[in-house]
């Protein structure tokens, strides 16, 4: 189971203001301290409004099918914008291309697997099969996937990295957090997660970015096992 403007500093402001505090408010006033006193301020405002530019969901979007999951979601909950708003697991949930995954991590699919709580926990890349990708696994094995709960998280763990990773430094070899590698090639619209393609990536959620991929992905020690 994929994402940040500079503001004028107000340093001289403060300073300005301190003097004029300094002046008009008698000879008992320190400008050092009122000049100490403002910097927060300004730091502040900058943490409040310097991030604009990084907070834009759909600065960092990359891959062949994000103008269709636009035009699939425009809006609402499930959109780019709506799944920046919530933790992963919520956010996953609103999307119409991710239930068949939000079934499989919610404890729906087997009530002994639910990772919701741990993908919120803390800050993860996630390879987000999409539906279609899940429906070309043969039903019998999905089937088989869901009623072994230790094979199932195995699978799930297996799309998630710790830490966010955007779409200009995904490429490389990651440990899992089921604890083996995968690999991401390629860049642009032309990402891989091993042989699986990137649909859409760099999708935000508050604590996660998103990499929505057509194939349900295997760690190597089961394939091996056939």
């Amino acid at each position: 189971m994929t994402t940040r403007t500079m503001l004028p500093r107000l340093g001289a402001l403060a300073a300005t203001v301190a003097l004029m505090s300094a002046c008009s408010g008698g000879m008992g006033e320190d400008p050092a301290v009122e000049e100490s006193q403002n910097p927060p301020a300004a730091e502040q405002s900058e943490a409040s409004d310097g991030g604009g530019e990084a907070m834009d969901p759909a600065a960092n979007l990359v891959g062949p099918g994000c103008a269709n999951y636009a035009e699939l979601v425009p809006d609402g909950a499930g959109s780019v914008e709506g799944m920046a708003q919530d933790p992963v697991s919520v956010a996953a949930s609103n999307n119409p291309m991710l239930t068949t995954l939000t079934s499989a991590v919610s404890g729906e699919l087997n009530p002994d697997v639910n990772l919701a709580d741990t993908l919120d926990g803390d800050e993860f890349t996630v390879f987000a099969p999409v539906d279609e990708a899940f429906a070309a696994v043969p039903a019998a094995d999905l089937e088989a996937l869901a009623a072994d709960s230790d094979a199932l998280t195995t699978v799930l763990t297996y799309h998630v990295v710790p830490g966010q990773m955007s779409p200009d430094e995904i490429a490389g070899t990651h440990m899992t957090v089921q604890g083996e590698e995968i690999e991401v090639t390629g860049e642009g619209d032309a990402l891989m997660v091993g042989d699986s393609a990137v649909i859409c990536g760099g999708v935000q959620t508050q604590n996660a970015t998103v990499y929505l991929i057509d194939t349900v992905l295997m760690p190597p020690s089961m394939t091996e096992q056939g």
